[in-house]
């Protein structure tokens, strides 16, 4: 006879990977931990290193929550495929990210990380995936 669900029965959220969203978020939290001082990666980038190449969208959302993780995540590393401060709204106040990359030596102009190619961290390439 089959059990029947409780209202009480809580649903888990399951990305098209097949993995849940803590874990996908986890690895991506990883993965930025990787990025070195200096460099930028792309949400696209470590989404394809996670292999889930179309899931750009869902790091963002890990980055947008990222302050709240301990180690710490250096999400104002992440931009978006252009080199573009996409995420800066997510910081407190939104230039804060602006400020952590000049502190790391990276130039940006009109939000824009100037020599995006140059300092572009691949994680497929770096990490060996």
């Amino acid at each position: 006879m089959a059990t029947k669900k409780r209202s009480t029965d809580k649903l888990k959220t399951v990305k098209p990977s097949g993995k849940r969203d803590e874990n996908f978020f986890e690895l991506v939290f990883e993965v930025a931990r990787q990025i070195p001082k200096g460099r930028v990666t792309s949400y696209g980038a470590i989404a394809e290193c996670l292999g889930a190449k179309s899931s750009a969208r869902m790091v963002g959302w890990a980055m947008n929550g990222a302050g709240r993780v301990r180690p710490k995540v250096p999400a104002h590393r992440v931009v978006n495929r252009l080199g573009i401060l996409s995420g800066k709204h997510h910081f407190s106040p939104p230039g804060m990210m602006e400020k952590l990359l000049k502190k790391e030596g990276i130039k940006v102009k009109n939000d824009c990380v100037v020599d995006f190619q140059k300092l572009f961290w691949d994680p497929v390439k770096e990490l060996g995936f």
